[in-house]
């Protein structure tokens, strides 16, 4: 076998992703399969379900892993088994999305339809932009993180590593969002958001432990 792509998740996110990776000039001649440490089924949507390790005892000349879990932290474990059974992380891009100038984005990005990037922004490892979302100018995104679709957000946000944003939030700008936080769906962002805090509401706020 010449070419061998795995989507690390047969899931929804995963499911999502096959169709973007099967349409990269890399995937012409590849076969594309899902990995899933726990599979309910043989195949989904035409393509076979393995297992991780089924994937990686698998002989190919070239061999990719795309990570297609929305969990930062179950992403970051997966990209270090990844790179201990020495199989590289590879990166999917929507030919819908829309990049504008000096946009620089990590490997293993999963860039899915009409997502848009501005200008001047650095974007870790291993970042995931569901449909619909955005980030404008001159923002700073760490290594694994999420967001879900419709996400915006605005110019001058610095995003921590392993942070996740909700479906439909909305980020002020000129704030920092701290590293391991997590904004929920539809939160309107209107403060820094402090390392490991929930925020949720318009406007956000923590989340209140009982």
């Amino acid at each position: 076998m010449n070419r061998l792509i795995g989507i690390y998740g047969a899931s929804g996110c995963g499911r999502g992703i096959m169709p973007l990776a099967r349409a990269m000039p890399e995937a012409v001649g590849a076969q594309l399969v899902f990995i899933d440490d726990t599979p309910l089924a043989d195949r989904v949507n035409g393509h076979e379900i393995w297992t991780f390790n089924q994937f990686a005892k698998t002989q190919a000349r070239e061999k990719q892993v795309m990570l297609a879990i929305a969990a930062p932290d179950v992403r970051s474990r997966l990209a270090d088994k990844c790179a201990a059974a020495g199989l590289p992380i590879g990166s999917v891009r929507s030919a819908d999305a829309i990049i504008m100038d000096d946009v620089e984005v990590g490997q293993g990005a999963l860039i899915s339809p009409y997502v848009t990037f501005t200008s001047n922004i650095r974007i870790g490892r291993c970042f995931h932009a569901n449909l619909y979302s955005y980030v404008e100018h001159d923002c700073r995104i760490g290594d694994f993180v999420t967001f879900a679709p419709g996400v915006r957000c605005n110019g001058n946000v610095a995003i921590g590593d392993f942070a996740y944003i909700g479906a439909g939030a909305m980020i002020r700008q000129n704030l920092t969002v701290g590293a391991g936080a997590v904004v929920g769906m539809g939160a309107v962002v209107t403060k820094d958001v402090a390392p490991g805090a929930i925020v949720i509401g318009n406007p956000a706020r923590p989340l209140e432990k009982k």
